[in-house]
């Protein structure tokens, strides 16, 4: 059985993104931006996971063409967001049409790598069970995001994670947002809420906080990272995945963060990354 250096587990989305000055359609999700950011790290030996309906596959046919790796999973159907960003882009609203089968123990059983990401969409994308069950493959990464939000008539709810506690002992590096930290903790201040979630067991936290750039704890130390203003914002969907990437890439390559001095230095040259990233649709492909 083959062991991958990275792996990435996520649902690949049918996407309509809206803002002030047009209308896109095209693909999406963690899982995606994830795989077209990581082909740019030459990143040896990543494996992508994902699930959609049989209708879709030739989304994976292409990301193949691009020389990743694909391990496809057959879902009743793909999921289907759509967001929605006013004039202020660190606020979108959101609906979901559709939802795929959650992943299983048993459609990952075959899944091998010393480090995997999980890119949850929604709250029922990852079980406990399957959390648990990955962790005894390799080091996990999370974006917390899909976690904390579930469909109700087709609108995306906040909702905090009732099995958080647990979970996180078995989750090694997490990203949040400003208010999915909030969700999480219960904590408004970015220092305290990366306390906690250090606390309950996070090796590496990361904080992404729109304009006012991002917060990283590691090895009982913080470095705030400043935002970089861009002239125009086209789409900031995805950006916060590429940084994601960029932080498990990280992690491949160093397996563990043991300088985070230069995580931090590395940081700051991402974070000018993301900002030409929002100025075109998708997050960072180029």
């Amino acid at each position: 059985m083959n062991t991958h250096s990275l792996c990435c587990i996520g649902y690949i989305t049918q996407d309509k993104v809206v803002t002030p000055k047009n209308t896109i359609y095209m693909p999406g999700g963690t899982s995606f931006y994830f795989a077209h950011a990581i082909k740019h790290l030459n990143a040896n030996d990543f494996l992508l996971v994902t699930a959609l309906a049989d209708t879709d596959m030739g989304i994976v046919e292409d990301i193949r063409k691009e020389g990743i790796s694909v391990k496809a999973l057959h879902s009743t159907h793909s999921v289907c967001f759509e967001n929605i960003y006013g004039e202020n882009q660190n606020e979108r609203t959101q609906r979901v049409t559709a939802k795929a089968d959650p992943f299983t123990v048993e459609g990952l059983k075959d899944t091998d790598a010393r480090i995997i990401h999980l890119g949850s969409l929604l709250a029922d994308d990852f079980s406990l069970e399957v959390i648990k069950f990955l962790s005894g493959k390799g080091l996990l990464s999370v974006d917390v995001q899909g976690f904390l939000r579930k469909v109700e008539n087709e609108k995306v709810l906040a909702v905090d994670w009732p099995e958080k506690k647990e979970a996180l002992k078995y989750i090694h590096i997490l990203k949040a947002n400003e208010a999915e930290m909030e969700v999480l903790t219960g904590c408004s201040e970015p220092h305290e809420a990366a306390l906690l979630i250090a606390d309950w067991g996070v090796k590496e936290v990361l904080l992404t906080l729109g304009d006012k750039g991002s917060l990283i704890y590691a090895q009982g130390e913080f470095h705030e990272i400043p935002a970089y203003p861009a002239l125009q914002i086209t789409d900031a969907t995805g950006c916060e995945k590429d940084l994601q990437r960029w932080l498990t890439e990280y992690a491949r390559k160093r397996r563990v963060l043991s300088r985070s001095r230069m995580l931090c230095r590395r940081h700051v040259y991402h974070k000018t990354t993301i900002t030409r990233a929002i100025l075109r649709n998708g997050g960072s492909d180029k």
